[in-house]
């Protein structure tokens, strides 16, 4: 599935199209060069799954956990974190195996620790107010 977005106002069609396409999958991970718009689309994601809290990037905090009418959502940030140990420490597999969604920023710092029937996001830049993004 492949989408281009060329401005901020085709976020929300983008991410309802993508939830509605993948109704049973619960873990997205989230893979983009700095400033490609994985929070901001996270934060669409999470608007259309209608969480009440506001979101915000969990780079200092690794997690955020929200709620919403479909149970508690997790949000994680990996680009601090220096190897898996850390994931291992704050138990991440409480979340991943929780059947809560989870929408993960910078997998690929705990490859070896990704569930294997978890939807792959990558967002790249095509120009400074458009994005492609290809879900697999």
């Amino acid at each position: 599935m492949e989408f281009i977005v060329k401005t901020l106002a085709d976020l929300p069609a983008t991410a309802q199209t993508l939830l509605k396409s993948f109704p049973k999958d619960r873990i997205f991970l989230l893979y983009g060069p700095m400033g490609a718009g994985k929070t901001t689309f996270v934060k669409q994601l999470c608007e259309q799954l209608k969480v009440q809290d506001n979101t915000a990037s969990p780079t200092f905090s690794i997690i955020n956990e929200y709620s919403s009418l479909n149970g508690p959502i997790y949000h994680f940030d990996f680009y601090r974190i220096k190897d898996e140990q850390e994931a291992f420490d704050f138990g991440y597999e409480e979340y991943f195996y929780s059947g809560a969604y989870c929408f993960v920023e910078w997998p690929e710092k705990i490859p070896n620790l990704l569930p294997e029937e978890a939807k792959e996001i990558h967002i790249s830049i095509i120009d400074p107010n458009t994005r492609k993004i290809v879900v697999r």
